[in-house]
């Protein structure tokens, strides 16, 4: 018995069905991606973003507050269950990034409406500032260089301070000199993701779990999608029936971790303008047997090739969070999983590091707590990439807008990364 088309999506497209189509399946442009059944049914939509992560989630929302009719695809069972919710949850400054770059443009114009986002609609966050922190004399130019990419950013109210100054503020620290940030914070990202798919459906856009983009093809000037059930697919999208063909006029492919392979499989895309990709996973330790948090602000390390280091977080529970360390992944497990383990082992690498500005680290405090596969376009010994935000400008595809290497700052950047998009795009 055929199972019912995708019967997630909801409102008008509850009606498309398979159950009456023929058993006779051709080959989507004879290349074995997908195979499309002679008799699909067909819909025109107006704008598809596919990933339900809080990016996908802000841009559907920004779409469909401007009046666009939005449909959003998640192979998943619901938004945000992969990296937006493995991350450390904070609202960051934007002192990290290049001048002019899409990331530091969008980091601080993020951050701000960010702020306003979570104080008008409720979402708890705090404001509870950073300090980055030099604990030998050689970290001193470093620190100096964020100040000045900071100021550069436009990030406000950054301060240099002397050891002893940074020390006052949290007696548990160590370090000769630190960068104070008033403007970073932490926020419930489960609450904010949320909100927004609450505020997107209230301007009618439909939302589909469970649901996998198999391909798609240029044709007339528009970017066909083929769709099926989640369950029905391998990892490679091969050898797979597609049940649905959209015809959107505008697509978004947010795919995350997912957004490369996805790019691969749309035919008429030329291949040279997709970026490589480098996974790479990051491990979280959490602080137990603590009265309370060893720290009121949160507290980084100077930045690693790759990361930000190993720094002390705390989410709005009180839960301190030491992370992420960085292992670079070239494998995906089972073919179609990421692996998430967090192996105990692991702490004994934490705890040299953390140690060089939290020394009174007691033996046996961390235990495991969660682990995040970040996006990057750059592998190690490469300059870290920026964001790319790409349209028909770049690629020629009419309507087809790719987000590569959204990993952080993402989350901060995602109500700026909508804006753009709509502002760009529409």
């Amino acid at each position: 018995k055929k199972k019912k088309m995708l019967a997630s999506l909801g409102r008008r497209w509850t009606r498309l069905s398979t159950r009456n189509l023929k058993p006779t399946w051709k080959l989507l442009n004879g290349r074995g991606v997908s195979g499309v059944a002679e008799t699909i049914a067909k819909e025109r939509v107006d704008a598809v973003v596919i990933g339900a992560g809080v990016v996908g989630l802000a841009v559907a929302r920004e779409l469909s507050l401007r009046g666009r009719e939005v449909l959003i695809l998640d192979a998943a069972s619901s938004f945000g269950t992969v990296t937006s919710s493995r991350n450390s949850e904070v609202i960051h400054a934007g002192i990290y990034y290049p001048p002019n770059s899409l990331k530091a443009k969008f980091c601080v114009r993020g951050r701000e409406l960010l702020y306003r986002y979570c104080s008008e609609h409720g979402i708890a966050h705090r404001k509870i500032g950073k300090l980055v922190v030099a604990t030998g004399s050689s970290d001193i130019p470093k620190l100096d260089l964020l100040m000045h990419l900071g100021t550069q950013n436009g990030v406000s109210g950054l301060r240099m301070l002397e050891g002893f100054e940074a020390m006052r503020m949290e007696p548990e620290l160590r370090c000769v000199k630190a960068l104070l940030s008033p403007e970073s914070g932490i926020v419930d990202t489960h609450s904010f993701m949320l909100s927004l798919v609450g505020q997107a459906e209230n301007s009618h856009a439909t939302f589909s779990y469970n649901t996998v983009v198999l391909s798609g093809r240029v044709e007339e000037e528009k970017m066909h999608l083929f769709v099926a059930e989640t369950g029905s697919v391998d990892s490679r999208c091969e050898g797979v029936v597609a049940e649905l063909e959209l015809i959107p006029n505008l697509v978004v492919n947010s795919a995350g971790l997912g957004a490369q392979p996805l790019a691969k499989r749309f035919h008429g895309l030329r291949h040279r303008f997709i970026p490589s990709s480098h996974y790479a996973r990051g491990c979280y330790f959490t602080l137990s047997g603590a009265k309370s948090p060893p720290f009121d602000k949160l507290v980084y390390p100077i930045p690693e090739e790759g990361g930000l280091g190993v720094h002390v977080t705390v989410d709005l529970n009180g839960l301190v969070k030491f992370g992420p360390d960085l292992l670079k992944i070239f494998f995906m497990l089972s073919k179609s999983r990421f692996d998430y383990g967090v192996n105990p082992q692991r702490a004994e690498r934490f705890y040299p590091e953390i140690r060089k500005y939290y020394p009174d680290l007691k033996d046996g405090s961390l235990e495991p707590g969660y682990s995040g596969i970040r996006p990057k376009l750059t592998g190690p010994g490469q300059n870290p990439a920026d964001f790319i935000i790409q349209g028909e400008e770049t690629h020629g595809v009419p309507g087809l807008v790719n987000l590569f290497g959204i990993e952080s700052p993402g989350l901060t950047s995602s109500l700026a990364i909508a804006e753009h998009i709509a502002n760009k795009f529409l």
